[in-house]
């Protein structure tokens, strides 16, 4: 299994073509067909359901979903949520191969409600990709940091799920006949 990686040396997210973040892979794995891959892709996703929402599937090889990471902010001895960052998880499967890469990463920030829980503050997110200003600049990056620990934890995850060598078989199910004469 061969993984090429679109990932920085002091990042763990590059920039795509659009100018948004990207955690970009292709992996190879030599003997297994695309309806395998993508029948693995669909074991993922449906073991991640709670954080992992599928969203559509372009014809038969390119899937999309919806996901969220929520970002803890540790001081001293106390660690509680800032924010969540909501990404788009792409995955495409060939014969032997297949790629698959998280982008359009949001983040939304925290705030307690009267009852002390933490809850999100706005429905409407900030792209990582913008600058901040220098007030909270180092907060941002610690963002920006947290967001590529979570996908590569996310992506080592699937990266083992993708290599699973169980044979993964539709399930053909029996028709089962009713008898009327036999009561």
């Amino acid at each position: 299994m061969i993984s090429l990686a679109g990932v920085g040396q002091d990042q763990s997210l590059s920039y795509d073509e659009r100018g948004k973040f990207i955690h970009y892979e292709v992996v190879e794995q030599s003997g297994v067909s695309k309806v395998n891959l993508s029948a693995r892709a669909n074991r993922f996703f449906k073991q991640k359901a709670k954080l992992l929402k599928m969203t559509s599937k372009v014809a038969d090889t390119i899937m999309q979903a919806e996901g969220k990471f929520i970002i803890n902010k540790t001081a001293l001895v106390l660690n509680r949520p800032s924010g969540e960052v909501k990404y788009n998880f792409y995955i495409e499967c060939r014969d032997d191969k297949y790629r698959f890469w998280l982008t359009d990463f949001v983040f939304i920030p925290y705030q307690r409600d009267r009852y002390g829980n933490f809850v999100a503050s706005t429905t409407v997110g900030t792209p990582l990709e913008n600058e901040p200003g220098k007030l909270n600049a180092a907060e941002w990056k610690g963002y920006i940091n947290n967001t590529g620990k979570e996908a590569e934890i996310l992506t080592a995850q699937f990266k083992e799920s993708m290599a699973d060598k169980q044979e993964i078989k539709p399930a053909t199910k029996s028709r089962e006949t009713i008898s009327t004469k036999k009561w």
